[in-house]
């Protein structure tokens, strides 16, 4: 009996998988799903974290944007990556954890989307999708391979849809196969001639070269992906193609808009991980309101030195990000997943590398996680004076994803509390 090319894909990614995860199939067909957002400048502390702990905390003013989905995520305080500071050079690091990124020959390493990524397999089309908004994306990233390579993010919502749900046509599938083998053809020179002169260099000069391999391995195993699934049809996302906001001013529109697709993305099973990089640092005077813009860049605007002006700014900044988080978790919570919801079956990180712009402080990071099926409902607060790494809570993400890990960047654990 023959099956759909889809499922063969699928089947041959779990059974890849089992060795590594060690799970049951059972487990391993309850498909989990990461959304990792960051706004590398962060949001104003105060008004961000709640004063208690626990269950019966009191809603911060930002979370009172947040206050339906109460019991549907978890604020957490006292978290921040060891050794990760410098301001805001750490932006690259939210997801790896990589030590010292303003000392001499600073090297990134894998983000937590790309070791998952690795782990599961290519159980979907995308094995993840790094996306930003405003985003410099020469020198900005969520993503890093393991060989702590830049992956550029996608800033057009427009074009990231027609990658997702456009179907190309006989004539352009074809020429598109063809150039994957070309592409594959000139990789191979590219191997034999990096192999042939690897022996007889230096000790450093091979680690580069090995660097080097690896990085067109890689290429390799995208090239192959794009080749297993370039006869499986695309899904059919029941909602009309975006249009692209050229305005960088309009980052609230613009984040929202590419968020949509970010959705569907997920809900489409087209990839399981997605990464959002708010480029606030590279972002001009922006749109508060229809009617009001703000009166300085928002890095401008992030060093306030308390200026009251500024502050209320900031403060409306911050509280649009919530409410788009919210409009992004009812979405989430309304479109089913099997018997339960997206939301239920998606991990939604919002966080930043930053813990106060005004003072370039990377300690006590502002972390929220929604859905993914852990008990929420808390605010879990750490020592804020002797933070615990953030990796603990990457860890237990991976291990929600169906990961057996115990350990990823500076972890020494993982959170129990939120089982």
């Amino acid at each position: 009996m023959s099956h759909p090319r889809r499922h063969f894909l699928r089947g041959a990614g779990i059974t890849l998988a089992l060795p590594i995860l060690g799970r049951a199939a059972e487990e391993q067909a309850v498909p989990h799903r990461m959304l990792l957002i960051s706004n590398n400048l962060g949001v104003l502390p105060a008004p961000f974290f709640p004063e208690q702990s626990g269950v019966n905390y009191e809603l911060s003013p930002y979370l009172m944007e947040l206050a339906t989905h109460r019991d549907d995520f978890t604020v957490f305080s006292g978290l921040s990556h060891p050794d990760v500071d410098g301001g805001h050079s750490t932006e690259n690091c939210f997801l790896t954890s990589a030590r010292g990124p303003t000392r001499s020959g600073f090297r990134n390493s894998i983000s937590l989307d790309q070791l998952a990524a690795e782990q599961l397999g290519p159980v979907t089309r995308f094995p993840s999708l790094n996306l930003g908004v405003n985003i410099d994306k020469a020198n900005r990233s969520l993503a890093w391979t393991r060989d702590g390579a830049l992956l550029p993010a996608e800033d057009s919502p427009a074009r990231l849809f027609q990658r997702l749900f456009f179907n190309d046509n006989p004539s352009d599938l074809k020429r598109q196969t063809a150039n994957l083998e070309n592409r594959r053809s000139i990789l191979d020179a590219l191997l034999d001639d990096a192999r042939s002169v690897s022996n007889s260099l230096g000790a450093a000069d091979r680690r580069r070269v090995d660097q080097y391999l690896n990085s067109i391995r890689e290429v390799e195993r995208r090239l192959q992906r794009a080749q297993d699934w370039a006869d499986v049809p695309r899904p059919d996302p029941g909602e009309s193609a975006p249009e692209d906001i050229p305005q960088r001013e309009l980052i609230f529109e613009r984040f929202e808009t590419i968020l949509s697709v970010a959705r569907l993305a997920l809900e489409s099973d087209s990839t399981r991980l997605v990464t959002l990089m708010v480029d606030a640092f590279a972002t001009p005077a922006f749109h508060l309101t229809a009617e009001e813009k703000t009166t300085a860049d928002y890095h401008n605007l992030s060093h306030h030195g308390q200026a009251e002006d500024k502050v209320r700014q900031l403060s409306d900044a911050d509280v649009r990000q919530m409410q788009i988080l919210r409009r992004l978790f009812d979405r989430l919570k309304a479109a089913k997943d099997g018997e339960v919801s997206l939301l239920d079956r998606t991990m939604v990180l919002f966080g930043s590398n930053m813990g106060n712009s005004n003072t370039h402080v990377n300690t006590n990071l502002p972390i929220l996680l929604a859905g993914g099926g852990f008990r929420h409902g808390r605010h879990l607060a750490y020592s804020r004076e002797n933070n615990i790494p953030l990796c603990n809570l990457f860890v237990t993400m991976l291990q929600q994803m169906g990961i057996e890990t115990d350990t990823f960047g500076s972890s020494t654990g993982s959170l129990s509390e939120l089982r």
